[in-house]
């Protein structure tokens, strides 16, 4: 077989086996590019309650089932610890209560993953580790060998002896700038 067709079949098969992992970490590498704007494996849904007056005397596991008691919870919270004087951080699961104890108020937050990104963010940020990494190792290796393939697969002038060697050198030469830039 001559080396170019070799090269643009196993350029061809490599794509293809590759392109649903590519979906999976374009959509996830999307989202948490803007972990400034946005948390892009969790929704967190923020609400204010003023339940009137607590008894602040009172000790703070007691106020917490008070508090649960006036929102018609009958959780059994995961701890309850006073973060500052009058103030309560009462943990349940996927939510967290803040009590203003003098105030009566309540920060109720509600914390839900979401339903599609949180596990794309999961596998492309490998936080199961484990055997994953070997997959996601096996995924770079693919793409990197996508990579030199597809430098030959085009012939001529709009290959790599025309535009493609101008192409190519820009693709490396940008992040160069960049980091040259943040310095």
């Amino acid at each position: 077989m001559h080396v170019r067709r070799l090269i643009v079949a196993v350029h061809r098969d490599v794509g293809f086996l590759v392109a649903g992992l590519t979906i999976v970490y374009a959509v996830s590498g999307i989202a948490v590019n803007h972990v400034g704007q946005w948390n892009p494996s969790f929704v967190v849904r923020s609400t204010i309650h003023q339940l009137g007056p607590l008894d602040a005397g009172s000790e703070p596991a007691a106020v917490a089932r008070e508090v649960l008691d006036r929102l018609g919870e009958r959780l059994e919270p995961a701890a309850v610890v006073a973060i500052a004087p009058g103030v309560l951080r009462v943990v349940l699961e996927g939510r967290t209560l803040t009590v203003f104890v003098a105030e009566g108020r309540v920060a109720d937050e509600r914390v839900t993953r979401r339903p599609v990104l949180f596990s794309l963010n999961y596998l492309h940020l490998n936080t199961g580790k484990g055997a994953w990494t070997w997959w996601a190792d096996a995924y770079a290796v693919a793409l990197l060998l996508l990579a030199l393939t597809g430098i030959f697969v085009v012939p001529g002038r709009k290959g790599l002896a025309g535009r493609g060697r101008w192409l190519l050198a820009a693709g490396i030469l940008l992040p160069v700038f960049y980091l040259l830039l943040k310095r």
